[in-house]
């Protein structure tokens, strides 16, 4: 218990500095630039720290609950080889997570033309399905991530030539926000639990790329609906803000929300626990001390969740609508490209499964790929999406003309850097673009385009799809900059990066100093030393 407390205020202070700069951007601008009314100021002060709070707790539930889960569910599938059950399996649980994950939920209600919202669900849900089996199939069988990948996007591509562009932003925000909170830790588990059954030198290479298989099969099923469906309107939703005037109206505000992000909460944790328990006891049950901290772990995720949800959405989202309104319809309109680009810097960090994911990356990697180098190239490639997406909310640029170009390095760049990189730069695409981003940015980028006179379906949609793209480039090019690294180094040590990545703790590592240039021997990656795991930060 007292182990617990000290991880859970770990956690909190973690959250604290990812929720803290945004804050803190957001507050400038409401006292300058872009004044809101008290009452949705105060909502956004309250709602940042149930942020706080969410992000500590859920990070917490989802390393003792989720990762546990899908690593055990992954593994017990591998161990039966039975491919039929293995198929069936995976395309049931993508079709199960993906229609409770509240993102998803969060941009139907966004999308009036395609009615009723299930359509659009259901599309998204059967295609992140199928690609998790795709994805299950590639581990198995070792394909190359690059070359599933480079056919994909082809064919989305090739599918967007005969749909029509309403459904282009749509179809790519879809990728994006299938793999938010809820999805993102279970899949990514499930992969590393896959991918441990394998004992060769790629096994941490392809326990990553689940997230980004199943971000681009979204895509394609929503072009497909697209190519049967003639949407009733093409000029997107409004946004419709609760006045709120007095303090009790702000307090029902939030209460009569919780009820509301409890369901959601249920509904997509629900699904996932009952399969996890029927399956495990089905195979090979758990013992009574590790479901215990299973099930305590999904307290702290539920309870996470709901204050996320709720803080996110009912905190954040007018403020984002009023700010960017209010941006959009001054004189100075384009410096909402700066300002988006700094509120696109620090947001990312404050993503749930971002965090999962920096998790997930430092254990498999024992540190060869450090936390703040991922997290920066993270930061870096959300700016520069945020400020795409606000060029386009004010002057109504195709979003075409900045995926096709992003893509098309996106997926050349894979062929030049070593694949573990390739594989977490595409995660890390779905995973950037989260809960975060429909809550905020998203409303941002609607206040924007309407201020701005321009269609919100075609111009204000797209931003998560922009979120979701720059990070591929950007982790990407963090990898060409490490290969560099590890050629020098292996020119002095021939050890390559699976090699530095697959040491064993009791053996010696390298480090190359940054200012002086010269290779230093250090404890190994991954050894413990008075309770602190060593990496190359």
């Amino acid at each position: 218990m007292f182990k617990n407390k000290t991880i859970l205020k770990e956690k909190l202070l973690e959250s604290v500095k990812s929720v803290l700069p945004i804050s803190a951007i957001v507050l400038l601008l409401c006292f300058t630039v872009a004044p809101v009314d008290m009452a949705n100021f105060t909502s956004f002060l309250f709602g940042s720290a149930l942020l706080i709070v969410g992000i500590g707790l859920f990070t917490l539930g989802a390393e003792t609950s989720m990762t546990p889960m899908g690593e055990y569910v992954g593994a017990q599938m591998t161990r039966s080889k039975k491919i039929w059950l293995i198929i069936s399996l995976s395309f049931v649980v993508g079709i199960m997570i993906t229609m409770s994950e509240p993102d998803l939920q969060v941009l139907a209600t966004y999308v009036p033309s395609i009615q009723p919202s299930i359509l659009l669900i259901l599309s998204v849900s059967l295609g992140v399905g199928a690609f998790l089996v795709v994805a299950m199939l590639r581990i198995l069988f070792g394909i190359k991530l690059r070359y599933l990948l480079l056919f994909f996007y082809v064919v989305a591509f090739t599918l967007a030539l005969f749909v029509n562009p309403s459904f282009w932003s749509v179809a790519f925000d879809s990728g994006g926000v299938t793999t938010g909170p809820m999805t993102v830790p279970f899949i990514m588990a499930l992969g590393v639990g896959v991918s441990s059954i394998r004992s060769d030198s790629q096994e941490s290479n392809d326990s990553f790329g689940l997230v980004s298989l199943c971000s681009v099969g979204p895509i394609i099923a929503v072009l497909v609906l697209g190519l049967i469906y003639n949407p009733e309107g093409s000029s997107g939703a409004g946004f419709d803000l609760t006045q709120l005037e007095t303090s009790r109206e702000l307090g029902w505000s939030y209460l009569a929300s919780f009820p509301h992000y409890i369901l959601e909460v249920v509904k997509a944790v629900l699904p996932i626990v009952v399969f996890f328990f029927i399956y495990q006891a089905f195979t090979k049950p758990l013992g009574k001390k590790q479901i215990l901290k299973i099930l305590i772990g999904l307290a702290y995720t539920f309870v996470g969740l709901v204050l996320f949800l709720t803080g996110a959405n009912v905190g954040f989202m007018p403020v984002g609508y009023l700010i960017g309104t209010a941006l959009g319809a001054s004189n100075f309109s384009f410096i909402v490209i700066p300002i988006g680009m700094l509120i696109g810097f620090f947001i990312v960090v404050a993503e749930p499964a971002v965090q999962v994911l920096q998790k997930q990356v430092e254990d498999v990697t024992s540190g060869a790929i450090p936390k703040k180098a991922l997290a920066f190239a993270l930061e870096i490639g959300v700016a520069i999406s945020v400020g795409i997406a606000m060029l386009r909310a004010l002057t109504g640029i195709s979003i075409m003309y900045f995926l096709i170009p992003g893509y098309v390095i996106a997926l050349v760049l894979p062929f030049f850097v070593d694949d573990i990189f390739s594989s977490i730069a595409f995660d890390s695409g779905g995973v950037a673009s989260g809960a975060m981003t429909t809550a905020f940015l998203l409303p941002f980028a609607i206040g924007v385009c309407e201020a701005s006179g321009n269609n919100v379906a075609t111009d204000a949609f797209g931003t998560v799809a922009m979120v979701a793209m720059t990070p591929l480039i950007a982790i990407q090019i963090l990898g060409v900059v490490y290969k560099a690294r590890i050629r020098k180094l292996d020119k002095a040590t021939n050890l390559t990066l699976e090699e530095i990545i697959d040491m064993q703790a009791d053996k010696p590592c390298y480090e190359i100093n940054d200012e002086t240039g010269e290779i230093q021997i250090i404890p190994a990656v991954g050894a413990v030393v008075d309770d602190e795991i060593i990496d190359f930060e």
